[in-house]
């Protein structure tokens, strides 16, 4: 069963706007995914909520030994309540949870339920780390609940353990029977190397007739997969076929993604002047989207000439006595 919003936060986030894996060019600042996923900040608990939860390294003896760790009394489901922004799941998510693991003690069905609802709360203020580590004992009790494995695979996207968000979110779409994470599973075999996988699963998603956002998603992936290969020019005209290259009033989002993998193709490619052309369209429908400010300045100041101001010639004075002759 479906979360609401897990998808939407899924696909922003996924995007497969240009990783490159090699070292970056000299001169220029190596680019970004689009909506780049912030960092798991180091977060160490201190409401007795245990190892599992703490980021940081574990503090030294004198001797360089590890010190033992203090544990307030209270126990763990005491601690899993004390997080904060807990978020409530739907009544029937729950329900599936429980019922999944039905041989277990009502008390360890219900601390399950508190885990999945930390982890939905921690992955939705974008702390990733925190949302894979609270789901981990839920997604193996319960492999069954399709949202369970859905929000395990993003939070794994998230975290960059590209081989389990490949495996939970091929799970949830067995369950689920929806196409909606498959960018990001491209994305994810993008990020080990599989470009042939990356075209099978593009294929594949183009005869499932997805939502037109899935479906620029994809694209957006299968022609960064192509400029990885070096195939420049096929990228381009992946997008540009499918109308990514118009300039719209009203963009959405999809579009301004699309824009900005445009041109940092055709930053790449060399050709600057269409380059700076797309990222301008990106920073006019979104001036704070991804790091196209900073592209922009790193492409230098424009060199379209400035129309020149022509002065308009004042009209002459009219002649004097030209009223009378006129009269």
């Amino acid at each position: 069963m479906k979360i609401a919003g897990w998808g939407n936060v899924a696909r922003r986030g996924a995007g497969a706007l240009p990783r490159r894996d090699e070292e970056p060019r000299a001169g220029r600042a190596e680019p970004r995914r689009s909506a780049p996923p912030p960092k798991a900040a180091v977060w160490v608990r201190t409401d007795g909520a245990g190892d599992e939860w703490e980021d940081a390294a574990p503090p030294r003896g004198r001797r360089g030994r590890s010190a033992p760790a203090r544990r307030p009394a209270g126990s763990a489901k005491e601690a899993l309540a004390a997080l904060p922004h807990r978020t409530l799941l739907p009544a029937d998510v729950a329900a599936e949870i429980r019922n999944a693991a039905d041989t277990a003690t009502a008390r360890h069905r219900e601390r399950l339920v508190e885990r999945a609802e930390a982890a939905y709360g921690a992955y939705e203020r974008g702390r990733f780390l925190d949302a894979a580590r609270a789901l981990k004992p839920v997604a193996e009790e319960c492999p069954g609940v399709a949202a369970v494995r859905e929000l395990a695979g993003l939070a794994a996207y998230r975290n960059n353990r590209w081989r389990e968000a490949v495996r939970h979110l091929d799970a949830y779409e067995d369950l689920s029977g929806s196409t909606d994470h498959v960018p990001v599973v491209m994305d994810c075999q993008r990020a080990l190397h599989k470009r042939k996988k990356v075209a099978d699963l593009w294929s594949e998603l183009r005869q499932s007739s997805p939502d037109p956002d899935v479906l620029a998603e994809g694209r957006i992936v299968a022609a960064a997969a192509l400029a990885d290969a070096g195939d420049l020019e096929g990228a381009v005209a992946m997008l540009a076929t499918a109308g990514a290259t118009k300039a719209l009033r009203n963009p959405s989002e999809r579009h301004v993604r699309q824009w900005y993998l445009l041109g940092d193709l055709y930053e790449r490619a060399g050709d600057l002047p269409r380059a700076r052309q797309y990222f301008e369209r990106v920073g006019k429908a979104d001036p704070g989207a991804y790091d196209v400010a900073e592209r922009l300045r790193g492409l230098g100041p424009s060199s379209r000439p400035r129309p020149r101001r022509t002065t308009r010639p004042k009209s002459a004075p009219p002649a004097k006595g030209s009223s009378d002759a006129a009269g």
